[in-house]
C-alpha cells in the first residue's frame, strides 16, 4: 500500500511538476486530465476531481454528467512520457451525489469481479496474464468517405518491399510472410525499439518476462509480462499500450492493436493466462490430473467454452477481431482444450508442470478489447462453469486442421462475426450479473455501442468489393 506521504516523496524526488489522472472509457481506451504538481495532497483523494462523464464513450447522457475521478494512490508512478516530470494515477469512477460506484466504470467492474470471487468460497484470488501482440508499421495511411475509401500500411521489414527502390539502396534480409517468429536480425528491425518498451515498462515498476518478433511480416511483435491479480493486470494492460505506443511514435513509427491489419498473414491476439488460488495454493493444480489440472480447473474450462461466444462479445470486441479468427493462421478458432495444441481455444501450457506454474490459456480474446471487461467476463465465466460442475469433455490433443471432414464438423467454433457475439451476449449473461459483478445497463450500453459498429462497418462498400462486383 502506498501512503500519501510515499507518493508526496516520490514526487519530490524527481521534481514532478504536473499529475496526471488517467481513467479508462467504457470501451477502454485511456483518457486523461492533468493537474498543477500542489493538488497533491489529501484533499485528491478524498474528494476526487470532477470531469465531464458525457464526453467519455459510454458513459453518461448530457444531463447527468457530473462524475468524479478518484485517483488511486497505489498506482502511483512517474510517467515514463511526458517531458515534463509528472506523477500519474490511475482513477475510479464514482457518483459526485451518492459517492457509489460508477456501473460502467471498467475498473470498478474488475474490482467487483474479484470481490464477488472472494464471496463464493472457491478462491481469494484470481491471477491474469495477457499477452498483448501488435503491429509497428512505419506509415499508415487510411481514409474513409461518401465516394473513396482505402488504407496504406507499410513496414522496412515487410517482404512485400522486397523490390522496393530505398535511399542508400534496398538491403534485403526482409521477413517473409508467416517467418517472423523469431528471426535474429538483421531480419527483426526492432530488437531495440522493443528494448525500449521494456525499461519504461520496468520504470513503472512492472515485472517483465520476454519480448520477441512474432509470426507475421511487417512488424508483429510481443512482449511479456509477469502474471499479476485481475484489476492489476487491467491497469498494466493498459500500461503496455499506453508505452508501445507513445515510445513508437517518439522512434518515427506507429503501433497498432488491431486484431487483423494486413490481409494473408497472422492476426494479433491477446491470449490470456489464468488460475485460480485460495489461502496461497494453487487451486488449477493436481498432480494426477490431465495436463496437471484439478477438477476445479476442469469445470473452469467447462464455463469458458460454455460461454465463449457471450465472452468474446467483449473479449474479442470489434468487426476485425473476426477477420483474425480464421482457420489456418494459428488462430485458436476451436472450442475446445488441449495440452500444447495452438489451435484450440484453450490450451493448458506445459513448460513447466509445477503447481505454481499450472494455469490455463485463452486463446481467442485480441488487445482490442478493454482488459479489465474482458477479464472480467473470463472470470465470471469460468466461476459459472465451477458452479454448475460443467463439464469440458475430453480434450483434443490431435491437429485439428488434420481432421477429417466428419470429425471436425463435431469441433464446435468461435463466432464468425461480432455480429453472432453480441447475439450470444443478448441471450447468455446471467452468469455475468451474479453478484452484481456487472449490471444490466452494461450488458445494454455494449450491445447499442457494438451493434452501431457493426452497422456502420455493413453499410460501407469496400476496395475489394469493387474487385468483385464493379464488372458483373
Amino acid at each position: 500500500m502506498t501512503t500519501l506521504q510515499e507518493a508526496i516523496e516520490l514526487a519530490k524526488a524527481n521534481n514532478v511538476r504536473r499529475i496526471d489522472l488517467k481513467v479508462a472509457d467504457f470501451l477502454g481506451r485511456w483518457q486523461h486530465f492533468t493537474l498543477p504538481g500542489h493538488r497533491l495532497d489529501a484533499d485528491l483523494f478524498a474528494d476526487g476531481s470532477g470531469f465531464d462523464g458525457s464526453s467519455l464513450r459510454g458513459f453518461q447522457q448530457i444531463h447527468e454528467s457530473d462524475m468524479l475521478l478518484m485517483p488511486d494512490i497505489d498506482t502511483a508512478v512517474i510517467d515514463p512520457i511526458f517531458q515534463t516530470p509528472t506523477i500519474s494515477f490511475i482513477c475510479d469512477v464514482t457518483d459526485p451525489l451518492t459517492r457509489s460506484r460508477y456501473s460502467r466504470d471498467p475498473r470498478g467492474i474488475a474490482k467487483k469481479a474479484e470481490e464477488y470471487l472472494k464471496t463464493t468460497g472457491i478462491a481469494d484470488t484470481a491471477y491474469f496474464g495477457p499477452e498483448l501482440e501488435f503491429f509497428i508499421f512505419d506509415n499508415v495511411r487510411f481514409s474513409q468517405g461518401q465516394n473513396s475509401a482505402y488504407y496504406f500500411v507499410d513496414s522496412e521489414e515487410a517482404h512485400w518491399n522486397t523490390g522496393r527502390e530505398e535511399p542508400g539502396g534496398n538491403l534485403a534480409y526482409k521477413i517473409p510472410a508467416k517467418e517472423g517468429y523469431n528471426p535474429s536480425p538483421p531480419f527483426d528491425t526492432m530488437t531495440e525499439l522493443r528494448n525500449k518498451f521494456f525499461d519504461a515498462m520496468e520504470g513503472l515498476g512492472i515485472e517483465m518476462e520476454v519480448h520477441h518478433h512474432e509470426v507475421a511480416t511487417g512488424g508483429q511483435n510481443e512482449l511479456a509480462m509477469k502474471f499479476g491479480t485481475l484489476t492489476q493486470q487491467g491497469d498494466r494492460a493498459s500500461w503496455y499500450k499506453y508505452v508501445v505506443r507513445n515510445v513508437s511514435r517518439a522512434e518515427g513509427k506507429v503501433a497498432t492493436f488491431m486484431p487483423k491489419p494486413i490481409y494473408g498473414d497472422n492476426g494479433t491476439g491477446m491470449h490470456t493466462h489464468q488460475s485460480l488460488w485460495k489461502n496461497g495454493e494453487n487451486a488449477f493444480y493436481d498432480s494426477n490430473g490431465y495436463a496437471g489440472l484439478s477438477q476445479i480447473a476442469r469445470w473452469y474450462i467447462g464455463g469458458l467454452l460454455k460461454h465463449a461466444h457471450a465472452v468474446l462479445a467483449f473479449a474479442a470486441p470489434t468487426t476485425n477481431s473476426y477477420k483474425r479468427l480464421v482457420p489456418h493462421y494459428e488462430a485458436p478458432v476451436n472450442l475446445a482444450y488441449s495440452m500444447r495444441n495452438r489451435s484450440a481455444s484453450i490450451r493448458i501450457p506445459t513448460y513447466s508442470m509445477s503447481a505454481k506454474a499450472k494455469r490455463i490459456e485463452f486463446r481467442p480474446a485480441d488487445a482490442t478489447a478493454n482488459p479489465y471487461i474482458a477479464f472480467s467476463a473470463m472470470l465470471m465465466a469460468g466461476l459459472d462453469g465451477i458452479q454448475n460442475q460443467i463439464d469440458p469433455g475430453d480434450p483434443l490433443d490431435r491437429n485439428i486442421y488434420e481432421l477429417s471432414p466428419e470429425d471436425a464438423a463435431k469441433v464446435p467454433t468461435v463466432p464468425g462475426s461480432l455480429d453472432q457475439a453480441l447475439d450470444a451476449l443478448e441471450k447468455d449473461h446471467d452468469f455475468l450479473l451474479q453478484g452484481g459483478v456487472f449490471t444490466p445497463d452494461v450488458i445494454d450500453t455494449w450491445l447499442e455501442m457494438k451493434r452501431s459498429e457493426a452497422q456502420e462497418v455493413r453499410l460501407r462498400p469496400t476496395p475489394y468489393e469493387y474487385e468483385l462486383y464493379f464488372g458483373v
